[in-house]
């Protein structure tokens, strides 16, 4: 299968989601000249500026439409898409993770504290990382602190209302509907791309916002200089990643970087048939 279209999502499940949740937009090229460079960034937003609001409700709710409306796009997504199954009980299915959070109301962090007391009644580590964090060496687990909210309303309020639309795969949980699917929804973990890649993963984002420091101006050319091998990128787009304090626009380009060069090259199969990843996740980047 292969998308015309490639989103990249840096996600927040902050009250004011939208100022930081960015969505890079990746579209092949049309002309075929490159086929090192097979997509090019031809949209880079805020949702903030999209939906005219900063306001969390408003913002997932503007996103959840902009994915219904997709074609023959892949959108990757910069949260966890579930649980680890050890916090949830034997034989749990990856539905059933959303519908425990609609349990909480609006209470992320009370989640969090859940997924904690169900781990020390297991008597091992506190912090359960799925077996694709593990792998993919992300920073922190599921229901980490400063994670909760990406996953809560991520899981609940993006993914919730969208696994049952219609033309809609949700991966790793929903393969079978792989072949009439119009849009395809993975989890990225832009560090990880980084990894993967070989380039700094630290020292690129200054939360506090400003003019980069000069390391950080550094660190952040060196990987928008990488990611232009292998990605089409314009001088405005540029000037964009490069202005944005947090890193957010930079993440979201990763994630799309990280998702095309996943689906090209993970074995499907395998994880479609893995014991753990259709009902815990699978990072794909």
């Amino acid at each position: 299968m292969t998308f015309n279209t490639i989103y990249g999502v840096d996600f927040s499940g902050a009250k004011l989601a939208g100022r930081n949740i960015w969505i890079a937009r990746l579209d092949r090229r049309a002309d075929g000249r490159s086929k090192t460079r097979p997509y090019a960034l031809t949209e880079l937003h805020c949702v903030e500026k999209l939906c005219g609001t900063a306001e969390r409700a408003e913002a997932l709710a503007h996103l959840v439409a902009l994915i219904k409306a997709s074609d023959s796009a892949l959108w990757a997504m910069d949260f966890p898409f579930g649980l680890p199954v050890e916090v949830m009980h034997d034989g749990a299915r990856w539905p059933e993770q959303i519908e425990f959070l609609r349990q909480w109301g609006e209470d992320a962090y009370g989640v969090g504290l859940e997924c904690l007391a169900r781990a020390r009644r297991l008597g091992g580590a506190l912090h359960i990382r799925r077996q694709t964090d593990v792998e993919a060496s992300t920073p922190f687990d599921c229901y980490h602190y400063r994670i909760i909210y990406q996953f809560f309303y991520g899981l609940r309020d993006v993914l919730g209302p969208l696994w049952r639309t219609r033309g809609t795969a949700v991966l790793p949980f929903q393969y079978a509907r792989l072949p009439s699917a119009r849009r395809v929804l993975i989890e990225a973990c832009p560090g990880s791309t980084l990894k993967r890649l070989g380039l700094p993963h630290q020292n690129y984002k200054q939360p506090a916002g400003g003019p980069l420091t000069a390391k950080r101006r550094r660190t952040r050319r060196v990987i928008v200089d990488a990611v232009s091998h292998r990605l089409l990128i314009d001088p405005r787009h540029r000037r964009t990643i490069m202005g944005n304090g947090g890193g957010d626009a930079l993440d979201a380009v990763l994630a799309a970087v990280g998702a095309e060069r996943a689906w090209r090259e993970v074995d499907h199969a395998h994880i479609a048939r893995h014991p753990r990843y259709p009902r815990e996740g699978h990072l794909y980047c």
